[in-house]
């Protein structure tokens, strides 16, 4: 009879826990393959620009929280001196290997294949963590898949970046980043 009763419950526990884990499911969108670019060019001098196309990404859509992680030693220059630099003396790779972002979009919503939104969240980068607000994207969604898209500017001071004098106007302060995610269901 025990033995009957064991397996009842055990049952019962099964059925409770399947039920429990699809309520309270959450439907993600994941890539690895991610780009992100960014660009602190000076008219008239050499193009100061790098991307990285391994950039991880995931975004529940049920609360539109998104957390993006790239190396820094994934971005990739025109110049390999200019990426040596970048990766020793700017933002010091080996001691920073990171940069995270973690943030909600804004009103979230599937409902519509193309969606204008906004991002607000925090971008950590060279051991500095700093609010952005208001990041404008673009949500795209076709064939199981979305697309999102972005841009935003920081200024290398905020991440206590310093630029030589001796490059300073060679090196813009201010820093376009852009994002291109094509996410796909986990």
């Amino acid at each position: 009879m025990n033995s009957l009763k064991n397996k009842a419950m055990k049952y019962f526990f099964y059925i409770l826990f399947f039920v429990s884990a699809f309520n309270f499911a959450q439907e993600k969108y994941l890539t690895k393959t991610g780009e992100l670019s960014f660009e602190a060019s000076v008219p008239s001098f050499e193009e100061v620009a790098a991307k990285n196309n391994s950039v991880t990404a995931i975004l529940n859509t049920e609360n539109g929280e998104i957390a993006v992680l790239a190396l820094i030693k994934g971005f990739r220059f025109k110049n390999a001196l200019m990426e040596e630099h970048f990766n020793e003396n700017y933002a010091e790779s080996t001691k920073f290997p990171k940069a995270l972002f973690k943030g909600q979009i804004v009103n979230f919503s599937l409902d519509k294949s193309i969606k204008n939104f906004k991002i607000n969240g925090e971008l950590s980068f060279h051991g500095v963590t700093q609010t952005i607000e208001n990041i404008p994207v673009i949500i795209n969604e076709s064939n199981g898949k979305l697309m999102i898209e972005g841009a935003f500017e920081v200024l290398a001071s905020d991440f206590k970046i310093e630029i030589p004098k001796i490059v300073r106007n060679k090196i813009a302060e201010d820093v376009d980043v852009s994002f291109r995610f094509e996410l796909l269901k986990k």
